[in-house]
């Protein structure tokens, strides 16, 4: 029996992964417990487990007193002295407590311990492993699918890959071997919940690190990724060294190093954009191959005004708005694309409200607001009416109106040839 026990203990450690001394430390914990259960909660109990020979052994320590008050934690110094003649007064005696004699019961209950204490130990070494893993791709097998998604087998472990974590139109059998990046580690009473994705955007800035070594060492840093996971992907690079290229390098000798992050990911197309602190520099290189033609920058509302001829609006919109707003995602910024032939249209009466603005010093947000959307509005408006919707003192509409006079044409200039 002892033999078995050491054995448990043994196979045990080596297929959980769980120290001896750590297996060995519950074991006297739940025989602590039982004996524990059985007699008394204050005994003073030691437990001694031979490693050598698998010897479990249980003591009960009482102190010697005088008189008894409580069996379970004293005895006489009488009966005391006809154990061990040398003892005194205040010392502890102790008692070995035979195991059998705890009880079927109560041996089923120092079990129960043992194993419930084990899981809590597997439990909390995979969540300490786990937790600092978090942004590692992890391979494993798909083993079934759960209410919430696929459940993954990491080997010691299980995963799960939510639904909305999964590139869509991805379809998994039984025992596929899969890769994902670990985004999220929660602690629950089942055991830790190890999340999963393949749809993060860290999950394609992973693979760009194991499949580009200078993005690796950082001599190619990524600035920023937007997907539409298993259709497209924008990814910027910058590069800190001026003898790499940051696209070439992405790319690789006849495109082997993105064409395995695009087979891993089943197909997704993948843009490589150069980024640059200039927005509007870093706006053109996010839509090409669209031509642009022109990028007004509104910081105060994070616009961007794309301007394109008329023949690149499909490219620079894409298929169902895909293209511009991956763009827009990339970037951070809200993009809208006009045509060269309604831009300059309206382009000058634009430039216009801003000038007019400008010498008003405020908003052409507020111009338009207050219903003024043309220099001819403005114009034929009266003082009182602009005072008093756009609240303007009085030589404020007077600069205002200055301006528009100068900007607008006169009536006579309006009729002059017919």
């Amino acid at each position: 029996m002892n033999f078995e026990l050491k054995k448990a203990i043994d196979q045990i450690s080596k297929d959980k992964g769980l120290s001896r001394e750590m297996l060995i430390g519950m074991l006297k914990d739940a025989v602590r417990t039982s004996v524990a259960r059985k007699y008394a909660e204050n005994l003073d109990i030691e437990v001694e487990y031979n490693e050598d020979t698998g010897d479990l052994k249980v003591y009960q320590y009482k102190l010697i007193v005088d008189e008894v008050e409580d069996k379970y934690t004293e005895i006489s110094l009488e009966d005391a002295l006809e154990r061990d003649p040398t003892v005194q007064l205040g010392d502890d005696m102790g008692f070995e407590l035979k195991i059998d004699d705890l009880g079927r019961i109560a041996a089923q209950s120092a079990k129960q311990v043992i194993i419930q204490r084990m899981r809590d130990a597997e439990q909390e070494q995979v969540y300490n492993e786990f937790k600092d893993r978090v942004g590692e791709v992890v391979s494993g097998s798909v083993q079934r699918r759960d209410r919430g998604g696929w459940v993954i087998n990491l080997g010691r472990t299980e995963a799960l890959m939510p639904r909305d974590e999964q590139i869509p139109r991805e379809h998994y059998k039984h025992n596929d071997r899969i890769q994902a990046i670990v985004i999220e580690v929660k602690r629950e009473g089942r055991g830790p919940q190890i999340i999963v994705s393949r749809a993060h955007r860290d999950y394609l800035k992973a693979l760009f690190r194991r499949e580009v070594p200078e993005v690796d060492d950082g001599s190619v840093e990524i600035m920023g990724v937007a997907r539409d996971p298993g259709s497209r992907a924008k990814v910027a690079v910058f590069s800190r060294d001026r003898d790499i290229d940051p696209v070439g390098a992405c790319v690789g000798v006849r495109g082997s190093r993105i064409q395995n992050i695009v087979q891993e990911l089943h197909g997704e197309r993948i843009d490589i954009v150069v980024w640059n602190p200039d927005i509007a520099v870093y706006a053109r290189n996010a839509l090409s191959p669209a031509v642009v033609s022109h990028i007004n920058v509104d910081e105060e509302a994070n616009l961007l005004e794309v301007t394109v001829p008329d023949d690149q609006f499909a490219n620079a919109v894409g298929k169902k708005g895909q293209h511009v707003r991956l763009a827009a995602k990339l970037l951070g910024w809200k993009i809208d694309i006009f045509v060269e032939s309604r831009a300059n249209a309206g382009s000058s009466a634009g430039r216009g409200l801003e000038q007019v603005a400008s010498v008003a010093e405020i908003s052409v947000d507020r111009l338009m607001g207050a219903g003024f959307h043309s220099l001819e509005d403005l114009r034929a408006a009266a003082d009182d009416e602009l005072a008093q919707k756009l609240d303007l003192p009085e030589e404020r509409i007077a600069d205002l109106k200055a301006a528009v006079n100068f900007l607008s044409p006169s009536s006579t200039e309006e009729g002059g040839e017919e």
